[in-house]
This record gives C-alpha cells, structure tokens and sequence, in this order.
C-alpha cells in the first residue's frame, strides 16, 4: 500500500519593492545536483526532530543567509510521487519576509533572481511550484486576513 507523508517544505521568499509589490526569490540549482539548473523558491527535506517550521527557518538560512520577518502558512500543499519508495509526499508551502536583497548562496545553487509574480512564475518548471507561487501571491495582493490567520510565530 502506497506511503503518505511529509517530508519536505517549500517557500517563496518575497521582499516588497519600490512600487510596494512583492519580488519573489528563485534559486537556480547546481548542474551536478538532481534537477540541475531548475529554478525554484527556498526548499528542503524535513530532518529527523524537525518540524516543518524549523525546517523552513533552517533552510532559509543555510540556502540564502537570509533572515524572515514574517512567516506565514499558504493554504495550498504541494505533492509529488516518489516511485522508488512507493511515497507520496505532502509538501506544506510557506511564504516568507525578508527586507533584505543580499542573498549569500549555498553550494546547492548557482543564481538567485528577485523577479516580480509576473515572471516569476514564467522561470519556474512544475507546476505545483507555480500553483504554490500563485497562492503565496494570492494571499499577499488580497486583504482577506487568510496571512494573519495563518501568521508562524518566529523567535
């Protein structure tokens, strides 16, 4: 019987720019890594003791050096197949705050780009990470309360 768990996050970070409108951060992945070259937000595998959360601020950290402000819970959960292991893995997406542009890259990556949602969504490849971006965009251009309702507590 085929496995479900959640193995992994996935974030799109955002800083506002100077018309007040967000700009998505995309990753370029190393060619010698899995899936070289594909553009995507900040993500990563859940460790052992982690929670998605913790995971999420690991991640950003190691993979952009960057620091949130705010956190939030997007209400949209990727998923993917992994055949080799019969698992399908729910991903829960994040969107996260920065007011920084410097961006200090891991060796897991190669480029970085602050695009606005409109080409953003263009460079990325799945689309369950567009489908995700989409949300994440979603909530930040609507003042429905959706981000204060989903708000991660940050220390």
């Amino acid at each position: 019987m085929t496995d479900m768990a959640v193995t992994h996050i996935d974030s799109y970070p955002y800083r506002f720019g100077e018309d007040n409108r967000p700009l998505y951060l995309l990753l370029r992945r190393q060619m010698k890594k899995r899936y070289g070259h594909l553009w995507q937000g900040v993500a990563g595998q859940i460790e052992e003791g982690e929670t998605a959360v913790q995971t999420l601020l690991r991640e950003i950290g190691e993979e952009t050096g960057l620091c949130p402000k705010r956190v939030f819970v997007a209400d949209h959960v990727t998923s993917f197949y992994q055949s080799y292991n019969d698992r399908i893995n729910s991903v829960p997406v994040f969107g996260v705050e920065v007011d920084s542009a410097k961006v200090r890259l891991s060796e897991e990556h190669e480029d970085y780009q602050w695009l606005p949602f409109e080409k953003a969504v263009k460079v990325l490849t799945w689309n369950e990470q567009k489908k995700a971006l989409s949300v994440v965009n979603s909530m930040l251009m609507s003042n429905d309360g959706r981000i204060d309702w989903s708000e991660v507590e940050i220390d």
